[in-house]
């Protein structure tokens, strides 16, 4: 099995729920991703890293960062990072607040950022889009600059024409297809 298929069976595994669900979309699906179970899990971690750095490093980015907007976007920055470290060279991971904290510094970047860097954005789960056109908003604004967008589940329901509409590539590491096959359901 290969670490792509690997990821696949993970997510299918820990991640996959069927039922009736309201995405942050507010779009109604038969199947939620919850990949968190699988981005925070040690087996994920390690397929993540180890896919997501492959597939900057395939994509001809050379970043100094890699982050998104909290939560989702925490566990792959951090497990590209720490992928890094034993094929360098390094990449480090931030994150990005939904809003500027109201005490300390107020950022709204956290971590291994600093204006003029060359990120990548990365993502857990692109639906519409949104997260991801919102963490690079948010980038821009800070000095960054995005080399491109990385994402471990495709839905496939939009979000990557939304973000490549703004001039940006994304790469998935697999798709809603990737983990159902064949059962994956069309959305309205």
């Amino acid at each position: 099995m290969t670490s792509r298929e690997s990821l696949a069976a993970l997510l299918r595994e820990r991640s996959v729920k069927f039922g009736d669900f309201v995405l942050s979309s507010g779009r109604r699906s038969p199947y939620y991703i919850d990949a968190r179970r699988t981005t925070m899990s040690a087996q994920g971690q390690r397929l993540i890293g180890e896919l997501g750095l492959g597939a900057i490093r395939e994509a001809g980015w050379a970043p100094a960062g890699v982050g998104g907007l909290t939560m989702g976007a925490d566990p792959v920055a951090y497990a590209i990072a720490r992928a890094s470290a034993d094929a360098p060279p390094l990449v480090q991971a931030f994150s990005v607040r939904k809003a500027a904290k109201e005490h300390g510094t107020r950022q709204t970047i956290e971590g291994n950022f600093a204006p003029g860097d060359p990120v990548v954005v990365v993502e857990d789960v692109l639906t519409t889009g949104a997260s991801a056109l919102q963490a690079i908003d948010a980038i821009r604004g800070a000095g960054g600059s995005i080399l491109g967008v990385l994402v471990v589940v495709d839905r496939e329901q939009g979000g990557r024409a939304a973000v490549e509409k703004s001039g940006i590539e994304v790469v998935a590491l697999t798709t809603t297809h990737g983990i159902l096959g064949d059962s994956a359901r069309t959305e309205g």
